[in-house]
Order: C-alpha cells, then sequence, then structure tokens
C-alpha cells in the first residue's frame, strides 16, 4: 500500500508553483512543520478510529457469533487501508485545501489509487485464508469508505493551523567569491 501511494504521489506532474518555492538545502530537515501538522493530525485521527474499533468494535458494530473477531479484524484492516487511500489524495498538496485540482489528469495517480483498491477488494473478499480475512458486508465495506473519507475535511481543518514558516537564512559557506571583470586582474 505505501509503496504504490509513493509512487503515485512521485509521479505527480509538476505545477508552477513548485518552481517558485526557494530551494532546500542539504542540512534542512525533510520533515517540514507542515508536514507534521498533517501527520500528527492524520495520526491522531486514524489512532482513535482504530483503538475504538479495536476495543469496542464488537458491541459498536454488533458482530455476534464465532467469527466476530475475525469479521472485526478485516473491518479494521478494511477501515485503515481506507485512511490510507483518503490520506493520499490529501497529500497531494500539504497546504492547499483543493486537493482534487488536477487530479483526474494525473493519469498514474489514478491508476495506482483505482488498483489499491480493487487490490484491498480482492484480498479481503478472496484471499481469506491467505490474508487471513473474511468477506464483509456491503454496511461495513460502506462504513470502512466512509470513516476513510472523514479524513478529508479532517486534512481541510488541519490545513487551517498556521504553521510557523521558517525564514530563509543567508550563511556564508566559508569560500570567498572568485572576482570577475576588470577586478580579477
Amino acid at each position: 500500500m505505501d509503496t504504490p501511494g509513493a509512487l503515485a504521489l512521485a509521479t505527480e506532474p509538476p505545477n508552477d508553483g513548485l518552481m517558485k518555492r526557494p530551494p532546500v538545502k542539504g542540512t534542512e530537515s525533510f520533515i517540514t512543520k507542515t508536514m507534521w501538522r498533517n501527520i500528527i493530525g492524520q495520526s491522531v485521527y486514524q489512532m482513535a478510529i482504530l483503538f475504538v474499533l479495536n476495543f469496542a468494535g464488537k458491541p459498536i458494530l454488533n458482530l455476534h457469533g464465532p467469527n466476530s473477531t475475525t469479521v472485526l479484524n478485516t473491518f479494521i484492516f478494511n477501515t485503515f487501508v481506507f485512511c490510507q487511500v483518503f490520506n493520499e489524495i490529501n497529500s497531494r498538496d500539504i497546504e492547499k485545501i483543493n486537493i482534487c485540482q488536477g487530479m483526474f489528469s494525473s493519469w498514474i495517480f489514478m491508476c495506482v489509487m483505482v488498483s489499491t483498491v480493487v487490490f484491498q477488494v480482492i484480498i479481503v473478499e478472496f484471499l481469506g485464508t491467505f490474508a487471513s480475512t473474511v468477506p464483509l458486508d456491503w454496511e461495513l465495506w460502506g462504513l470502512s469508505i466512509v470513516i476513510g473519507i472523514v479524513s478529508m475535511p479532517i486534512a481541510v481543518v488541519l490545513k487551517c493551523i498556521p504553521v510557523e514558516k521558517t525564514a530563509v537564512k543567508q550563511q556564508h559557506d566559508g569560500y570567498e567569491a572568485i572576482p570577475d571583470g576588470p577586478e580579477s586582474v
């Protein structure tokens, strides 16, 4: 799930906004404060949902019977995957609210998203013995998708939280400029 998602985001076509960004020094942190804000916010949401499902999922979902634990575990797995799928859409642009702009013109991104969902359906519905899953009914599928979709408005709220921008500093690198023109003689 992570590798195709990384491929989808890495193959997004460049836009003019990327060219307006200042260069990043090799010594700066790879993960920016804006990224941390989004990572922490989505992690809190997903961990809260998965924690509640793990410890109180059977009564909440009204699961009974001998395979209720397997159904719950499959549902938790399915919900986690859909949270990640919708978070990939959120991650297309970590600062803009309209993350869907240009999404459908990126055929690689769309292929990866569709293939992730198709593989998830195959894993849950048909690879039960191999993946330790059981087929889910349409209500549990729908609930998994809805819980995943909720990460999108959460991303909008997170993007409204201001993040301190680090100022670009002019640092002396220890080298003297080579004179050119009449001064070089």
